[in-house]
């Protein structure tokens, strides 16, 4: 049971679109790959930020619902994704964010790894992690953050569970992590070796209230197969579990398949292809607004109901 490889990507609710592009590309120097929109909802738009790829796992996605209610924390929601930054990086984001007014909040020892901790324009928790770790990564030359510095990519997720045991088994016994121990009441759970991208930390708070999604929190967590029979074949155990998952969902880009873990996170299963770019080449990705074949009849209305976005490459 080894056909999960990571975090796929993460998507988040946010408020205003335009400020939350601003955040992700001049501050936090991510590049905009894909200018979309949420395909069951598409009257708002679906962006995605990651390297200057979009490879598997570097990818962080917002619904912007400005007229949505904050989130609010509790068990059964993911409440924290951190991002990787190279070794030695962590001071020049210290000065970069404190210079930029980004929201600080602290400095963590996350199992020997450095961790800036901090909270985007919404509220979103979010975490810069030191680590060596390799990854698949593509530097954005046009970043305002030079590649040396560049956000690699997602890091890991933070949870919280009303029953840690309850989710770790799900996660060990059907989706194919394994245990990797506890520290500072954080019990983490990794595919393979673990390591940056390839693993969860799950804090167990039962005497919690359940948390409601909203602006500022995150909506679910995608996990990486190859293809598409990985998938269906992560599916069958998913199935065989009884937590009811989706038929296949094709979403262009990508196939996903979701469902909700046994605490009430909602996860997905989603391929690592055919990749953000199937329908722009590689140096115009996110640049203008694409639709799905079956959304481009409707673009005259969906384009009217959007907030116009200006992509700019200087705060």
């Amino acid at each position: 049971m080894n056909e999960i490889l990571g975090i796929h990507h993460v998507t988040a609710i946010t408020g205003n679109a335009q400020d939350n592009l601003d955040f992700y590309t001049l501050v936090l120097g991510m590049r905009l790959v894909k200018k979309s929109v949420n395909q069951d909802v598409p009257d708002t738009y679906h962006l995605f930020f990651a390297d200057a790829n979009g490879t598997p796992g570097t990818d962080l996605t917002f619904f912007p619902w400005a007229d949505s209610p904050s989130v609010q924390s509790g068990v059964g929601l993911a409440m924290e994704v951190s991002l990787a930054i190279p070794p030695g990086s962590a001071s020049y984001w210290r000065e970069r964010l404190t210079d930029l007014g980004a929201k600080m909040i602290g400095e963590e020892d996350r199992r020997g790894e450095l961790a800036l901790t901090l909270q985007d324009p919404f509220g979103q928790p979010l975490a810069l992690v030191e680590t060596g770790d390799a990854r698949d990564f593509a530097a954005w030359d046009r970043s305002p953050v030079p590649a040396e510095h560049q956000i690699r990519g997602l890091h890991a997720v933070r949870l919280w569970e009303r029953d840690v045991a309850l989710t770790g088994n799900f996660l060990v016994h059907v989706l194919g992590f394994k245990s990797m121990g506890e520290h500072s009441g954080w019990h983490r759970y990794g595919v393979g070796t673990g390591g940056s991208g390839k693993h969860v930390d799950i804090r167990e708070i039962p005497s919690a209230e359940r948390g409601r999604w909203g602006v500022g929190g995150i909506h679910h967590i995608a996990w990486r197969v190859a293809d598409d029979a990985a998938e269906l074949a992560v599916r069958d155990r998913i199935q065989n579990a009884h937590r009811r998952p989706t038929e296949v969902i094709d979403r262009f880009w990508f196939h996903s398949v979701y469902f909700l873990e046994p605490g009430g996170v909602l996860f997905e299963i989603a391929t690592d292809g055919p990749g953000f770019a199937i329908d722009e080449s590689a140096d115009t990705l996110g640049e203008h607004l694409v639709l799905p074949p079956w959304l481009e009849p409707r673009r005259g209305e969906i384009e009217a109901a959007l907030p116009a976005l200006s992509v700019r490459t200087n705060a």
